[in-house]
């Protein structure tokens, strides 16, 4: 069966057209640049220049039930077994990448191009179309150590794992999947700090991503407006995995820094900071990620203790607590839209750092997208015993 999964990166394209790529690579993008003075054209790294497009993907549901069925080690469904299946070059084979076509000016700033020229707005454009046909999206940032291949597989095992646990009530996920130049080496103190370094660059890149996605959800209201439509009522959502959480933490910088008053955009119903590895202290006033509850309606942080992964950022490489290890430095701070989950008791494993596409976890995350409350019977979720109202963990 054919499977589409939509896409933005500021990664650099592979092959010789860069609107029918191969793949992206682990650089940043580039843009062709002439120099006013000497009329020379040159081409040159381009943090934020971002690619839209799709992958179309010629999937077997045979090839992967097994993979929905499978026991994870903390509940049915191993989204990580699935996506590393998806990342086998017969796998690969069977998906087209289309690049959708950009015709931009580089002299002249965003606002003023002209709405044609963005590849963004064919992506949202096709998005909206889903959308007004029951679908929900969510925006997918991946982490540390993740080639493009890797990422992709990551993002269609994520839509297959929450489409599973729909119901016929239910609105389908699609997934769109932003991918950043991660070095996807195996070096790890190496590959780390280059990452972190690409982090910082590729957040201003989301959160142009970001603002073109206010401004085409805007200027959709108005058209829907003037024609006497409904507005579309599905939403968008926003995951972010590991470091992808950093990224975010960047992303608002940008997002602020265009927005009127610096105040963000309600963007997302349902946020997911999945094992991030930021800062403990990142929702304190001073943190970086203190305003993010004004772009969502709730915003939800897993951790567990015995992410390796998490133990690894915090001792080797001299970062601070991480978010993702023990949860927020000051819970009863937190916005009152802010939620965490200790998954400690439930998620088993050698690293046990990629369990939100999985059993228990990926259920918890799907329940949230359709909506039922954090304290719903059926929700696998107990808030921890003398802990505050927003403070819970699976059992």
């Amino acid at each position: 069966m054919g499977q589409r999964l939509y896409y933005a990166t500021n990664r650099r394209h592979r092959g010789r057209n860069q609107w029918q790529p191969t793949g992206y690579g682990p650089d940043f993008s580039e843009l062709e640049y002439v120099d006013p003075a000497t009329g020379k054209t040159d081409r040159r790294a381009a943090s934020q220049n971002l690619r839209f497009g799709r992958i179309d993907w010629d999937i077997s549901y045979s090839d992967i039930a097994d993979f929905l069925r499978l026991e994870s080690g903390w509940g049915e469904g191993d989204g990580s077994a699935l996506a590393a299946h998806l990342t086998k070059k017969a796998q690969r084979d069977r998906a087209k990448i289309t690049a959708f076509e950009e015709r931009l000016d580089t002299h002249v700033s965003d606002r003023e191009q002209g709405r044609n020229r963005f590849g963004s707005r064919r992506s949202y454009t096709e998005l909206r179309r889903a959308m007004r046909g029951g679908v929900d999206v969510v925006v997918f940032v991946h982490g540390f150590n993740v080639s493009w291949w890797e990422a992709a597989a990551s993002a269609m095992a994520l839509q297959f794992v929450l489409n599973a646990r729909r119901t016929d009530d239910d609105p389908e996920i699609i997934v769109m999947l932003f991918s950043w130049p991660s070095d996807g080496a195996a070096v790890p103190w190496f590959s780390y700090y280059s990452d972190r370094g690409d982090v910082e660059s590729s957040g201003a890149a989301v959160g142009r991503a970001f603002l073109r996605l206010r401004d085409y959800l805007f200027e959709a209201w108005r058209d829907d407006r003037s024609k006497g439509r409904e507005p579309c009522c599905r939403s968008f959502h926003l995951l972010c995995h590991s470091m992808g959480n950093y990224v975010l933490e960047s992303a608002l910088v940008r997002t602020r820094e265009f927005s009127r008053g610096g105040k963000p955009p309600r963007l997302f119903n349902q946020v997911f900071l999945c094992a991030p590895d930021v800062d403990d202290d990142v929702f304190n006033p001073d943190g970086g990620l203190h305003r993010l509850p004004e772009m969502a309606e709730h915003v939800t942080v897993y951790h567990n203790r015995g992410d390796a992964a998490m133990q690894i950022s915090d001792y080797t490489k001299g970062n601070r607590d991480r978010l993702g290890w023990g949860g927020a430095s000051k819970p009863a701070a937190l916005d009152g839209r802010v939620h965490q989950v200790d998954c400690s008791d439930v998620v088993s494993g050698l690293v046990e750092h990629g369990y939100h596409a999985s059993g228990i976890v990926a259920a918890d995350i799907a329940q949230s997208l359709f909506s039922l409350a954090p304290d719903h019977g059926v929700r696998r979720r107990e808030r921890m015993r003398n802990g505050w109202p927003n403070v819970w963990r699976l059992r």
